[in-house]
Parts: C-alpha cells; structure tokens; sequence
C-alpha cells in the first residue's frame, strides 16, 4: 500500500528519493527552502566549480546524460542534470520550491509525521526522507577582526552575482577543494592574488578531457548503444575507484606508497621552485585529509600576480590581512574554507517518541544505523547521513543504495501489516560499534590526522569505513534484528 512520503531537500539525495519512490507507488512531496533544485550544485557558483568524482559515476544509474562536456562535469552542468531530471520524471506537481521545512514531529498515537513549513502549512506523513547533505552550512574560521575588513569580503560557497575581480588585489583564505577550483580561475583575472594556506593538501592530477561533440552526438543518437558502452566504462571507473582507490585510505602500504608518489610526481613536474614545492608538500599522511584532483592549482601558483602564504593569518583589518611579516592588503577576501561538518546542526527541528529532539539525540555525536534510522524516529530515512560520506568514490552510488533500502522497509511493513520501522537501540549501538572498530583501520583515525572527517573529541563522523560495494552488502537487506516494526 502506497505511503505518503515527505521528502525535504531537493538535491541530489532528495530527487533520487522522489523519483524511486513515486516508481514504487508512493505518494510524495518535496519540499526545498531554495528557489531550485540541486543542492550543493545550485548553491555553489564560484568560477571554476566541479566534481571531482568523474561525471559518468556522479549521476544515477537510472539517468544516464550523454550531455556532459568533460570526464569531470561542470558544476552548472551538474545543476542543469538535477532540473531535468524533475521534468524526466515529472516530480514538478510534487516539488515545492521556496518551502522548507521547520519542524517535523512524530505522532506516537497516530504513527505519522507532522510536517510544518516556513510558510506556515502543515501536512501529515507517514514517512519523511531528510536529504539536507552534510556539505551546506559554511564554515568561517575565527579570525579576529574579521568583521572590520572594509572590502569586499564574502565565502565561496556564497558567490555574489556579477562580481568583478578584474585588477583587484583578492585574498583566498583557504586551499583546499574549492580553493584549488576557484584560485587559478580568479589568477587570470585579479591584478594580484594572495593565497593564505594552513595546511597543504596532497593533490593528484585530474587529467580531465573535453568530450567532443562527436562524441556526444553519436551518444544522443544511439542511446541504446551508448547506455551498454556507459555502463561497462561505469562499471570499470567504480572498480578502480572502489577496490584501488580505496586503498590510500584503508592504509595499506600498496596504498599509501603509490597515492604518495602520484602526489610527488605530479607536484615536481608543475612547480619547478624547490622552495615553492616545499611549502606545498604535506607532512602528514595522504588520505588523512581529502585527496584532491586537480590540474591547474600549481600552475597558477607560479604565476607572476600570484603569492603563496605560508605563516598564518594573525587578524584581519580594515585595509587586508595581518601577518607576521606585515600588513597584506586587499580589495576582496574570499574565505573557501569549506562548510561546518561535525555539528550536524540542520535547518529544522525534528522530534522523535516521547517528545526527544533529533538535536538532543546528536548532542555526543551523529549515529544513524547505515546512516539512515535513527533509534526514536520511527520511518525516518536519512539520505547522505553519518557516517556515509566517502574519500574515493560516487556519493549518488550511495545514495542509491539508502533510497532502496527505504523502499525495502517500507515494503517489509507492508508485508507485516505494520505501521512504523525503527531501528531498535541495539542495532544502532551494535552497527556503531562495527563502524569505529572499522574505522580504526582508516588513515582517518591516525592520531596525527586532523581533518574535517573528525569531530573534536576525535570521533568520525562522516565517513564510511569502508568500499561502496560493502555499503551495498550491508542495505541489501532489512536486517530483524536490528530493525523493529510495529
């Protein structure tokens, strides 16, 4: 019997959840704060913006695009991907754009959700499908005097429209993902650019190509062909990924020898300053911090109108950025600092049995069996959730995986004539404890290792601890006894 379905966030995790679960029958609205779809690739409009997850595995199986213009798609491109995919599935009659949700309750008595939105509407549900993505709060570092800089001053995930660096004196406080995208787009045009770095990263090179048209037009045209050819080149991309890739951050020797040499390699053949390349060469182990893809990052580095920044920020001030070799002065800060991702504070409040916040559930951490149920939030189906980020694959394979998962238990109610599946306290516990035992194996769990993967009492929170093809294992099927219904 079709459910009726509250799915809130219209990224990728959101789409992919209306559109599998319209298919199977279900009743569902999307609700979406934004004025359009895609998440993270809406949002994001920073020159250069990308994925560094090779287009033909960022999409959905069920969806393929013979339309992307590199091996790596454009982030307007991505956009693009998410709006059609709502006229491919006609999800237009569900989709409620510039609504997002605010609270969420559940009703034990009556084992349904109540939603209410930030236009004051208020609907009942029998399931409700969380997709708000873990990379969408911005993060600003705490720099003192921030607030007195004079210019312009903004994040990169909150690129302002039209703006024009052409012959200005710009600062990128940040360098790691969209630093490394944004820095050689804004070098081509800024008078003069300073790179403040923290912290390297260890970077491999992308070795991205243009798809001719040719190409694509010989996909449009036999699209039959095309899919079989995809998903043969799709099924190799995802092994290498999932079974070589992988090992950089699972640790072993093989791993960490061969990430570390491309990084090398690639670094000597595009900075030839010994000096230069020193400062860009990490101390810590790859794979403890994101890997990054990138071609064109050092080449901007070296260029004349470029200046590298290596000993701290100590304050912002009026005219620019203090340092301990002097004042540093800018027209426009950037800040691309990447987004906030251990609090896991999102947008809307959500109250689970006996009246317990999902806030107060999280106060020690994120835990979410396979990243999905949360124990006192019955027929809650988290997308992108803890612990089901990665380092070396396609998070839409992923997410695939979750929405299936959810279609799979709300199956098993069904077939038991139930009304409401939680996963039981023990069955979160238990999976948890299977997670940091994995975990501890991880290059992320070296003591030496900080990064954005690890809250501040040393817990990971975001990552899967292991390859996609274990995450598919392990939501194949609805475990009893882990997951109750009732």
């Amino acid at each position: 019997m079709g459910k009726r379905i509250a799915v809130i966030g219209a990224g990728m995790g959101g789409l992919c959840a209306a559109i599998k679960a319209r298919e199977a029958g279900h009743e569902v609205k999307i609700y979406e704060h934004a004025d359009s779809v895609g998440g993270t690739w809406r949002a994001n409009r920073y020159p250069g913006v990308a994925c560094d997850v090779p287009a033909i595995l960022y999409q959905f199986s069920f969806a393929p695009n013979p339309h992307w213009s590199h091996h790596y798609a454009r982030g307007p491109e991505i956009h693009a991907y998410t709006r059609s995919l709502v006229d491919q599935f006609g999800l237009g009659e569900a989709l409620h754009l510039n609504e997002g949700v605010v609270r969420a309750a559940w009703d034990a008595e009556a084992r349904h959700w109540t939603v209410e939105t930030e236009k004051g509407a208020r609907a009942t549900f029998d399931a409700i499908v969380p997709a708000l993505g873990q990379l969408s709060r911005p993060q600003w570092p705490a720099i003192a005097g921030r607030e007195t800089f004079a210019g312009t001053m903004f994040h990169a995930a909150d690129w302002p429209e039209g703006i024009d660096l052409t012959g200005k004196r710009v600062g990128v406080i940040g360098s790691a993902a969209s630093a490394v995208q944004l820095i050689p787009e804004v070098a081509k045009v800024a008078g003069h650019l300073t790179v403040f770095q923290r912290t390297p990263n260890w970077i491999v090179p992308r070795n991205d190509v243009a798809i001719t048209p040719e190409a694509k037009a010989l996909m449009a045209t036999r699209m039959d062909v095309a899919m079989k050819l995809g998903a043969a080149q799709r099924a190799m991309i995802f092994d290498q990924a999932d079974f070589l890739t992988w090992q950089a951050f699972q640790w072993t020797p093989e791993g960490r020898a061969a990430f570390t040499r491309a990084a090398l390699d690639h670094l000597e053949a595009q900075v030839p300053d010994a000096d230069l390349r020193a400062k860009l060469t990490p101390d810590y182990p790859v794979g403890c911090k994101r890997i990054l893809i990138c071609d064109d990052f050092y080449p901007a580095l070296c260029r004349d109108n470029v200046t590298l920044v290596t000993g701290g920020v100590d304050t912002i001030e009026p005219g620019g950025v203090r340092t301990a070799d002097g004042l540093v002065e800018l027209d426009v800060m950037i800040f691309a600092t990447g987004f906030e991702t251990t609090e896991w504070n999102w947008s809307m409040e959500v109250v689970g049995t006996g009246g317990r916040t999902l806030r107060e559930a999280w106060a020690d951490g994120p835990e979410a069996y396979l990243g999905i149920m949360v124990t006192g939030f019955p027929n809650m189906f988290v997308l992108y959730g803890p612990n089901t980020n990665l380092g070396h694959n396609s998070i839409s394979f992923m997410i695939e995986q979750q929405v299936a998962y959810m279609l799979r238990t709300l199956d098993a109610l069904d077939a038991e004539d139930a009304s409401a599946a939680e996963v039981t306290a023990d069955g979160q516990a238990r999976f948890q404890q299977r997670i940091e035992q994995l975990l501890a194996g991880t290059v992320w769990a070296d003591p030496h290792c900080n990064s954005w993967y690890k809250a501040a009492n040393g817990r990971i929170y975001q990552n899967w601890a292991g390859n996609c093809t274990d995450y598919a294992a392990a939501t194949a099927t609805v475990d009893r006894e882990a997951v109750a219904l009732t």
